[in-house]
């Protein structure tokens, strides 16, 4: 068995990790670390055969993986010491607050020969692997538009909306770590980068409403949104090509299941009734979404495989990074 310790019972470890590492045959979720007594009763019914443990005397276990589920200001701190400890380390994203703190954990990693790698789950959202098995139908891809938007008006007290740089938090960071992420993987690097960052509610720290255009070196431009105050979304994702269109609305349903209690091993895990147009205007044809599927990501490092390669998580923080100089400087940056 792959014994694992879990740091971080928030919205990453409980919904996440925890659930997704205790449906994997061959690991045993053996230690969870929160400080919050609520989520230590949650933890406890939960996962009864769990210790609920500090973070020292996590670090004292042992463990062969260590998950890294904690605000984004611990990441680089708790995966060093996971490395220095020689054990197989996952962080969730954003890697690190920085692309130079994130390059040091890796470079850290490959000296010690610790498996190093990054939770980007949303590389298995359901309606990002049907954009990837339909993307050769379109012809030459000249526009991928991709969103995550919300509405949620009035802020709350989460290290999310916290301004400090340390904190990581606003949307760039958070939602943007996926959309970079999915348009770096369907359409290569990024030549430029342009972007708009807002702050449109009232008392509000960091960027809350995010407009990135990307210019990949193929010539793709992707371009991507993230708000919490859209009081209209649009749809999820649309990739414009040279033969034809496919446009699919509403959000991979994986995290609320999770949320709900619902597992991986449970009966139609990753089923939507949702679909996608495919086509040109009146011409489409419906693409039902293919199958979620979260927990591939420790089924394969369960099998000794790395299912995220942190030099990609590494790049994309450089993208955010420049996004950012970009909307400071309101300029196009080139890479």
């Amino acid at each position: 068995m792959t014994r694992v310790g879990l740091l971080g019972y928030g919205i990453a470890g409980r919904v996440f990790h925890a659930p997704l590492i205790s449906s994997t045959e061959g690991m045993d979720l053996v230690a969870i670390v929160t400080a919050n007594p609520e989520r230590q009763a949650h933890a406890r019914t939960a996962y009864p055969d769990a210790k609920i443990v500090t973070t020292d005397e996590l670090f004292e276990l042992d463990l062969d993986l260590i998950v890294v589920g904690t605000p984004n200001r611990t990441h680089v701190e708790y995966a060093r010491r996971a490395i220095a400890k020689g054990v197989a380390v996952v962080v969730d994203k954003p890697f690190a607050p920085t692309s130079a703190e994130a390059n040091d954990l890796v470079t850290a990693a490959r000296a010690k020969g610790v498996p190093l790698t990054v939770f980007q789950n949303r590389r298995w959202d359901s309606d990002f692997l049907t954009v990837r098995k339909i993307i050769g139908q379109l012809g030459e891809v000249r526009r991928f538009e991709s969103r995550y938007e919300r509405w949620v008006p009035e802020i709350w007290d989460n290290w999310r909306e916290f301004g400090a740089p340390e904190e990581a938090g606003g949307l760039l960071y958070d939602l943007g770590a996926h959309l970079v992420d999915q348009a770096v993987q369907l359409f290569g690097p990024v030549s430029n980068v342009y972007a708009e960052l807002d702050l449109r509610r009232p008392g509000v720290q960091v960027d809350d409403d995010v407009f990135v255009a990307l210019t990949h070196d193929n010539g793709v431009r992707s371009h991507l949104w993230a708000s919490a105050h859209a009081a209209h979304h649009g749809p999820r994702f649309r990739v414009l090509g040279s033969e034809g269109a496919f446009v699919i609305s509403g959000l991979d349903e994986q995290e609320d299941a999770l949320d709900a209690g619902r597992r991986p091993t449970d009966a139609n895990w990753g089923y939507e009734t949702r679909s996608g147009q495919l086509g040109v205007l009146g011409q489409t044809v419906e693409v039902p979404v293919e199958l979620g599927a979260y927990e591939h990501f420790y089924a394969e490092l369960q099998a000794g495989r790395i299912p995220v390669d942190p030099a990609g998580s590494v790049y994309a923080l450089e993208v955010i990074e420049a996004a950012f100089t970009s909307a400071r400087e309101n300029r196009v940056v080139t890479l």
